[in-house]
């Protein structure tokens, strides 16, 4: 059983005072994947999450390509391209794609790691939907593969789905994830 311990002398980064007033401003920006292939990432992130593509950046010298994804209106970007890059970076929790060219036709290229086999590293990154259930429903019908599907395992209520490249993607929405909380805590309300 969990037990509920948000105190500050349990955990080192739990505040009673303000940050540093230096950091006002500090975001999370992005999170970074490497992927194989952009066509299959892009569609997996545009139509099975939702995401819209805010900036493309290519880097020819170096034969790499970035895509910036997110769940911004991109109605209200700038069009020059200096101004949509700045746009970009002033959004909150997006996803880096990186590209590293040819490797979508590399036959030998195994993938990169996920970090969740060995060694384990980096989890997963988590999307908020409306309806945990009704959106694992569309993700079968779109043959997403699953990690979990909400009701198997202990934490009932949340999912994990893979991308094309093997990445875990958790799946809750507010009211289930309050509710993994609180079983977790031992809770019964």
């Amino acid at each position: 059983m969990a037990v509920n311990n948000e105190s500050s002398m349990s955990n080192p980064g739990l505040r009673r005072d303000p940050p540093d007033p230096e950091t006002k401003g500090y975001f999370l920006q992005q999170t970074m994947f490497r992927i194989k292939d952009p066509k299959q990432s892009l569609k997996f992130y545009s139509d099975v999450l939702g995401m819209s593509l805010l900036k493309r950046l290519d880097f020819n010298d170096m034969k790499f390509s970035l895509y910036f994804m997110g769940y911004e209106d991109t109605s209200v970007a700038p069009k020059s391209h200096a101004e949509r890059t700045a746009w970009t970076f002033e959004q909150k929790a997006t996803i880096e794609l990186t590209h590293n060219w040819g490797s979508e036709k590399d036959k030998k290229f195994q993938g990169y790691h996920n970090g969740n086999s060995e060694p384990r590293g980096f989890g997963h990154i988590g999307i908020t939907v409306d309806d945990t259930y009704k959106a694992c429903k569309r993700f079968e019908r779109l043959d997403v593969p699953f990690i979990k599907k909400p009701d198997e395992g202990k934490l009932k209520g949340i999912a994990f789905i893979k991308d094309p490249d093997g990445y875990w993607i958790e799946i809750f929405d507010s009211k289930n994830i309050t509710d993994v909380a609180r079983a977790a805590a031992g809770e019964n309300e």
